[in-house]
């Protein structure tokens, strides 16, 4: 269960480079994509029905149609500049980066103390984990960190946190069932108290169509306000990209609910459906903090669009 706790590869094991592993962890939605494209980029035309194959394999890979529209308007311009004479697998891998590059704003620590990092999504988006993930990341910033464990009602989720209080130094704010929000209260304040830098702040999984829960988790944020009125600085949500289509519909709730400040888009090396940025970008274009493609604790990482785009579209 808790993978990523498993001891650093040594020397002789060393990990292979971060796009390395961004490509391995896209393969299965690069390879979708690219079914679906089959000979479509071997005509080096642009005509009607390449345009047409082309819609078809952009949905078909996640992309959404929103999404999908743009890319082809976006596409059919650069080519008719290009005088009909480049790439068009080129002009497309081009329109990609420009489309998500508005997503690649890494989240940087601000000057309030504690900065207080919350963190929402549904169940299994893989949101605790990313949390202990997450506090490595700021560790190596430099940050001292303190978790507030406010899935008060999921065992799994507190024992989690601890592990990570324990073999990395860190402080664990949490208690058996309960307020979430008193949780959160304790934690803010002890953080300041101690002069801790960030607070990374669980909450328990929520369903955007279960509206009573929905509030329920806008009042932990408002709680969190009543311990620092700045407070939360950045209000992050998990999706799990196997999601597809639906990461969307989540974004779009819980940002309505919540204003949320970024995004951690998951489990990316299980899925086939890595084209959901796209459709984020297009129709919610929200900053896309982090995203992780492995169980490591290092398999976290900062979006960048241009190496995205590299690993999805061969």
């Amino acid at each position: 269960m808790f993978d990523i706790f498993k001891k650093k590869a040594g020397p002789e094991e060393a990990r292979p480079a971060w796009s390395e592993r961004l490509a391995a962890g896209l393969a299965r939605s690069r390879e979708k994509l690219a079914g679906a494209l089959g000979g479509v980029f071997t005509r080096r035309k642009l005509d009607a029905e390449t345009l047409e194959e082309l819609e078809t394999a952009l949905i078909t890979a996640d992309v959404g149609v929103a999404a999908t529209q743009h890319l082809l308007d976006d596409l059919s311009a650069r080519w008719k500049r290009a005088g009909g004479d480049a790439d068009p697998k080129a002009l497309l891998k081009a329109a990609f980066v420009d489309l998500l590059e508005p997503l690649e704003r890494p989240l940087v620590i601000g000057v309030a103390r504690p900065f207080v990092i919350m963190l929402a999504g549904v169940n299994g988006a893989g949101k605790t984990t990313s949390i202990g993930k997450l506090a490595k990341h700021f560790q190596s910033q430099g940050h001292s960190v303190l978790l507030a464990a406010g899935d008060t009602f999921r065992a799994a989720a507190r024992e989690q946190l601890a592990i990570w209080g324990e073999r990395n130094g860190v402080m664990v704010v949490s208690q058996v069932g309960g307020d979430s929000g008193a949780v959160m209260f304790d934690a803010i304040r002890a953080a300041a108290a101690r002069g801790i830098d960030v607070v990374l702040a669980d909450t328990a999984g929520r369903l955007p169509t279960q509206l009573h829960l929905m509030e329920e988790i806008r009042k932990v944020q408002r709680v969190i306000g009543k311990a620092d009125p700045t407070a939360p600085h950045e209000t992050l949500l998990v999706l799990d990209a196997n999601t597809g289509q639906n990461a969307l519909a989540q974004v779009k709730a819980f940002d309505d609910a919540l204003g949320l400040t970024g995004l951690v888009l998951t489990k990316l090396d299980g899925t086939a459906k890595g084209g959901v940025v796209a459709a984020i970008a297009k129709e919610r274009p929200i900053p896309l903090r982090f995203i992780g493609i492995g169980e490591g604790v290092d398999d976290l990482r900062p979006f960048v669009a241009a190496e995205f785009v590299d690993a999805l579209v061969e």
